[in-house]
């Protein structure tokens, strides 16, 4: 194990958290809150501490595979760490617990949280809260691969660490370039989506908040009503947003190219847009009993679908107690399903159930038709023995820690549905959940230890499991100053 990359790396995210830290820091002064001054001294400490970490660049310049899938999980627990303190300074959430627990679920774009009462705490905290849904959402190390000074071979071990999805493709020739074109698609849209909410007469705080928390696909709410509260205008704004941050960037990126026949073909997107018209089309049969008007009926649903599929986790309307049973499973549903791969959304992703479903089909027709020849195969391609294999894997290991999870949170003794919907909520970076953890309710009453089974799980979920099972394997850590220099072909430059 190459200590002295991770370092360095660890030392790079750092130094670029404590520059976004001014971010709520100018928030605070600007509201005349004391809560600044956490943020400040935060920010500066996390940056000459970043600082050196990575002041000078290590003499062993191997970089495997393993180095990179240590890395990301490594640097999202560091992030915290640091991220978290300005919470426990100006005592918006004094307990480090529940601190580290917010901002996890702040990073990895869960939006599970722990206050109660959201509209005490300082705006400068509320940003921050609002603002780590829109860094994580593309990713710390997404956004860093713009920045750190590595070969196109390591930026790409980063890259497949963090990116959601069974695999993960350059859109342009170098990585350095491809992070920078998704920055400025995530970028625009989020400032498009500002701006329309700011159209709709939304406080400029709000939109800047709600926003951050589309893009990241986050869901933290400025508001203790959600977004109940808001206009139908700024509910259909966000529920368009929540969809379209939930789809394969790789889209976006071919519409800028001009390449619209390319764009929709992918498989993925027309599925994705499919389950949704469906979901919607039920739970608005399924609930319009509830509402005065048909309208109000389907708004809730498109909102709460797009929410959840999307995995932002806003909510208009409580589901969990209002929603008869049929709604609230297809939502169920939706939470594992999850969005597209290549988006800020988490889940097991579309992709995937597309790839698992066809193999399927193509098993049974094997039975059926034994000399039949199959192969899976994705908008006219043939899928290869590595991405069914990394399908397959990740599908075993997300049911293993699903499991183990739902086992350890199991001895706080809530009911089945709290405790299910709880891990489902932080695995799969969704939010809320039903019971105890619906819309209106929050994750305070559980234990310390559930809360960081409960930060392992969003971390996983948003790494896609694995960078965080390769860092806890004991395999990983021995030997550790063994290196075959004759594999080493990943260098910082």
């Amino acid at each position: 194990m190459n200590f002295s990359i991770i370092i360095y790396i660890i030392g790079y995210v750092l130094k670029i958290e404590g520059l976004l830290m001014l971010a709520p820091t100018f928030v605070g002064v600007f509201y005349g809150e004391k809560a600044w001054i956490g943020f400040f001294i935060m920010a500066v400490a996390t940056f000459l501490f970043g600082t050196l970490l990575s002041f000078k660049k290590p003499k062993n310049q191997v970089f495997y595979a393993k180095e990179g899938f240590v890395s990301v999980p490594l640097s999202w627990i560091f992030a915290s760490i640091f991220g978290c303190l300005p919470f426990v300074i100006n005592g918006d959430i004094p307990r480090f617990v529940d601190a580290f627990f917010e901002i996890v679920s702040g990073f990895t774009t869960t939006g599970s949280s722990i206050l109660t009462d959201v509209e005490v705490v300082s705006h400068a905290s509320l940003f921050w809260r609002s603002f780590s849904h829109w860094i994580g959402g593309m990713g710390i190390l997404v956004f860093i691969l713009s920045v750190l000074p590595l070969t196109s071979g390591a930026t790409m071990h980063l890259m497949r660490a963090e990116s959601p999805g069974p695999q993960v493709d350059k859109v342009v020739p170098k990585v350095k370039d491809t992070s920078i074109m998704l920055y400025i698609i995530y970028t625009a849209m989020t400032v498009l989506q500002i701006i329309l909410l700011i159209i709709g007469n939304t406080d400029i705080f709000d939109a800047v908040c709600i926003a951050l928390g589309t893009a990241g696909t986050g869901g933290f709410a400025v508001k203790n009503s959600g977004l109940a509260g808001y206009s139908p205008y700024v509910q259909y704004v966000v529920a368009i947003f929540m969809i379209l941050f939930g789809v394969n960037f790789n889209v976006y990126v071919l519409l800028i190219k001009k390449h619209l026949r390319q764009a929709l073909r992918v498989e993925e997107a027309r599925w994705y847009f499919a389950i949704i018209v469906l979901a919607v089309a039920l739970i608005t049969i399924n609930t319009k009993y509830l509402f005065p008007t048909l309208e109000l009926a389907f708004r809730t649903a498109l909102f709460q679908v797009g929410s959840i599929i999307t995995t932002t986790g806003y909510a208009t309307y409580d589901f969990s107690i209002y929603y008869p049973l049929f709604s609230q499973l297809i939502l169920i549903f939706l939470m594992f399903i999850g969005a597209c791969a290549g988006s800020t959304g988490g889940g097991i992703k579309v992709s995937r159930i597309i790839i698992i479903a066809k193999t399927v089909r193509d098993e049974l027709a094997r039975i059926i038709h034994p000399r039949a020849v199959k192969k899976v195969r994705s908008e006219g391609k043939t899928l290869n023995h590595s991405v069914l294999r990394s399908v397959n894997i990740f599908l075993m290991s997300y049911l293993g820690v699903f499991a183990v999870s739902l086992l350890l949170i199991s001895l706080d003794n809530f009911d089945f549905t709290t405790s299910f919907t709880a891990v489902t909520a932080t695995i799969n970076n969704i939010g809320p959940g039903l019971g105890k953890v619906g819309p209106c309710g929050n994750f305070s009453e559980f234990s310390d230890f559930s809360k960081l089974v409960f930060c392992f799980n969003m971390i996983a979920g948003r790494l896609e499991i694995l960078p965080m099972l390769v860092m806890i394997n004991p395999r990983t850590w021995s030997h550790p100053f063994k290196y075959k220099k004759h594999k080493a072909v990943n260098k910082i430059s």
